[in-house]
């Protein structure tokens, strides 16, 4: 009965760490595997320890290619959908104007569609449009699907804003790019680095857009996807491990600011 009664006690840790468990087991077996030394083309079983990925992880042809197109590709589509979502998100709280709510609900329709609707729907304005699959393309689609989390990331912030803060540095003589600078953009900064974050992890991962829209272009994803019709080489595992351990290392030092922030802001 007392561990019944434990189990009661603490049923939402226990589902929260399992959960947990469930969502990281697949990138530890990646990880795992990223030391692995398989005998033939495929990276499925386990055979021996090795390093030697870790060594040359470039080894493979076109790898480190397609993986530096699709960190460009992500830094450029994080900057254009975190400006033009961030503007956005401000003038749909801010403002009022004529179909401000059509504009609210369109811009849930990227984030709701079906991501084939949308990759065969933009490849079609593209090829009526005359344009060269490629580059350019696959940017600017990646744009318009991130654009929808960055505007629902920062709106949510710029709702829970109050508004007095800025009232309070015009009465203090401020303008209103020092005031924006100074107050609102560093209360409004956690909601655009998170939509920031989410586009560059959503634009770095996109398989279907990237497919039908990319031409001749090989991101990170689909070399991926094709070498995975030929054999999975260790090296993919390599730089996905790598990938994750950024992320985390993100994560925590962003938690270890905001803790620091939180004890330098307590009265001592």
């Amino acid at each position: 009965m007392s561990v019944l009664r434990w189990i009661r006690r603490n049923l939402v840790v226990i589902a929260g760490l399992l959960t947990l468990a469930y969502m990281i087991l697949p990138n530890i077996v990646v990880m795992v595997f990223s030391f692995n030394n398989p005998k033939g083309r495929f990276n499925y079983a386990w055979q021996e320890f090795s390093l030697d990925a870790w060594k040359d992880p470039c080894g493979v042809a076109d790898l480190c290619g397609s993986l530096s197109l699709s960190l460009q590709i992500a830094a450029w589509a994080t900057a254009g959908a975190t400006v033009l979502g961030t503007m956005i998100a401000f003038a749909l709280v801010r403002y009022r104007f004529r179909a401000r709510g059509a504009i609210n609900s369109l811009i849930f329709l990227p984030m709701a569609m079906p991501e084939v609707v949308m990759a065969a729907s933009l490849l079609t304005l593209f090829l009526n449009m005359g344009a060269e699959l490629g580059f350019w393309t696959v940017l600017i689609a990646h744009i318009m699907f991130c654009l929808s989390f960055v505007v629902t990331a920062v709106k949510a912030r710029v709702m829970s804003m109050d508004p007095r803060l800025e009232e309070a540095a015009r009465d203090l003589y401020a303008g209103p790019v020092q005031a924006f600078v100074r107050v609102t953009l560093p209360i409004a900064a956690p909601g655009i680095a998170a939509g920031a974050l989410l586009a560059f992890a959503l634009s770095f991962d996109d398989f279907i857009i990237t497919n039908f829209n990319a031409g001749s272009t090989v991101t990170f994803p689909m070399f991926v996807w094709g070498s995975a019709q030929r054999g999975t080489p260790v090296q993919i595992n390599v730089i996905g491990t790598a990938m994750f351990a950024v992320a985390v290392l993100m994560v925590l030092g962003g938690q270890l600011v905001a803790s620091r922030r939180k004890k330098s802001a307590q009265p001592q």
